[in-house]
């Protein structure tokens, strides 16, 4: 497994490209947007997109899915529970200039339990709802793609549309049961392991978290 990060958009967004080494396949998790420098990034490392998954469907992490799905015929993944946040991000974008054909429908939905394959790589689908009720991690290989659910030294903000407090704290509960030496690549920021946040991160901390609540 190969994995690129490119950081994209107003908001910083970290875009990962993980591809499969022996066949070059790849997904592209959460192009946010400017979609000419992820372009420009996937032909030059000769990379085969096969999907785009989006770990949920705020603005900052999807507004260049349409044009990648269009410009290599990926197949572009969500969370069935993520469909409205998708349509309340699609009218807002539209409000903004976009255009309504920059996102498309899912061409498929997943729940918990799922895989995504590419080459020889397999992910699981973890349902982490909190950020968004959507809200997906993808595992495999001791490695954890976390969206916004967990950064390094923070966690998702809850106080948006479809935020969820004590839905977080399940969700962050479920991964941080995941090998300490699980490498942990977040929406923002830099990457981090699930032993270090459990060490270091306040809202992972017992006595801290009731603060939170």
């Amino acid at each position: 497994m190969h994995i690129e990060r490119i950081i994209v958009g107003q908001l910083d967004v970290n875009c990962y490209l993980v591809s499969d080494e022996a066949t070059s396949d790849a997904v592209i998790i959460d192009p946010g947007d400017e979609s000419e420098r992820i372009v420009e990034l996937i032909e030059g490392k000769g990379l085969r997109p096969k999907y785009v998954f989006l770990t949920h469907c705020h603005y900052d992490h999807v507004c260049a899915a349409g044009d990648l799905k269009k410009k290599y015929n990926a197949a572009l993944i969500m969370h069935k529970d993520e469909i409205e946040m998708y349509g309340m991000t699609k009218q807002l974008c539209i409000s903004w200039g976009y255009d309504a054909g920059d996102f498309p429908s899912p061409d498929r939905t997943v729940k918990e339990g799922d895989e995504i394959s590419i080459g020889s790589c397999v992910f699981k689908v973890l349902h982490t709802p909190g950020h968004t009720p959507g809200g997906v991690c993808l595992y495999g290989e001791k490695t954890l793609f976390t969206g916004d659910t967990l950064f390094k030294g923070s966690v998702g903000r809850t106080d948006l549309p479809g935020g969820d407090t004590g839905m977080l704290f399940d969700s962050l509960n479920k991964i941080t049961k995941l090998p300490a030496d699980t490498r942990v690549y977040c929406g923002h920021g830099d990457e981090t392991t699930i032993g270090l946040e459990l060490k270091q991160n306040p809202f992972l901390n017992e006595q801290n978290r009731f603060r939170f609540l």
